[in-house]
């Protein structure tokens, strides 16, 4: 796949950042740079470059969703930018906003970001939306890990195992409003306040579908040991009190079993993929997700929450 031009990038982030074309000691750096999109900071703005094939008309109205006065508070709303392509890719056009800090996992906003998505799934979707694409991204990362010819055999079969408990039912859309790719690095600070509130970022896999979707990550987390349950409480709970319509508040696992299960597979899928990628072994969060596959495929589909929840 081209790699776009980072210096090409970097120029036309200077210049939509500023009119003038004097020298500026704006802070500048390249947020990232991934298959799935390349994003270079300039001052008070990014500019992303998104994958290949992105453009259309389903790129519009997700970039339209994101402008939506309907959802402000929610989606941080782009800027006004060309319509051009850089090296195939077609660029749009951001406020800078604070992201969450890796670093102190407990201040990661999750009650924060609970009550947007809640707030994302309660808005009427315009017409025309595609299809969210968080089922497509579970494929398509198991097809990485099959083409990944250093993975371990038996860990690659333990991932497919499990992937075959997931019903290819589990595409079907039930019309909400769906983000699609939903972790705590799809959040920012609204753009000059470093304490104000959340909003939701990144729409390229946007659509319509079913909600449960945007909790299966967190949902996975937690039923794999790896995210605390006292904080997957409070998430769960604060989506719950914003009428978020993913999860009952009497079993919400009946609804989020099933995506639950396929964002697990996604995940140690392309723990796979990267790490024969980067001739390098499994870290330990890499090796929770394959021993959950290997609880999956055993023979318990259901993704049960661990007994000490």
């Amino acid at each position: 796949m081209l790699a776009p031009d980072l210096d090409l990038l970097r120029s036309l982030a200077r210049d939509a950042a500023h009119a003038d074309p004097a020298p500026c000691a704006c802070p500048h750096a390249v947020l990232a740079d991934r298959e799935d999109g390349t994003v270079v900071r300039h001052g008070p703005l990014v500019l992303k470059a998104h994958a290949p094939g992105t453009g259309g008309q389903d790129h519009r109205a997700r970039i339209a969703v994101a402008a939506d006065t309907r959802l402000q508070g929610v989606l941080l709303p782009p800027l006004a930018h060309p319509d051009r392509t850089v090296d195939g890719r077609p660029l749009t056009a951001w406020p800078y906003g604070t992201p969450v800090d890796p670093a102190d996992p407990d201040a990661a906003p999750w009650e924060d970001a609970a009550r947007l998505l809640a707030r994302l799934h309660r808005t009427a979707p315009p017409a025309g939306l595609p299809p969210m694409r968080a089922p497509v991204k579970a494929a398509l990362a198991v097809e990485r890990m099959r083409r990944a010819d250093a993975a371990p055999r038996s860990a690659v079969e333990t991932v497919l195992r499990a992937w075959r408990t997931v019903p290819e039912a589990s595409v079907a859309t039930s019309g909400l409003l769906c983000h699609g790719d939903f972790h705590l690095g799809q959040l920012v600070r609204e753009p000059g306040t470093p304490d104000g509130p959340w909003l939701l970022i990144d729409v390229d896999d946007l659509g319509v579908g079913d909600p449960a979707w945007d909790l299966a990550r967190p949902a996975a987390w937690f039923a794999a040991g790896i995210l605390p349950p006292e904080v997957w409480s409070r998430f769960l709970g604060a989506y719950q009190a914003e009428g978020g319509p993913a999860a009952a508040l009497g079993d919400p696992w009946a609804r989020l079993d099933l995506p639950a299960r396929a964002l697990t597979v996604q995940t140690a899928a392309l723990a796979l993929a990267k790490a024969a990628a980067e001739n390098r072994v499994l870290d330990e969060v890499e090796e929770v997700m394959i021993d959950t596959c290997a609880r999956i495929g055993s023979g318990r589909t259901e993704l049960a929450p661990p007994a000490s929840a």
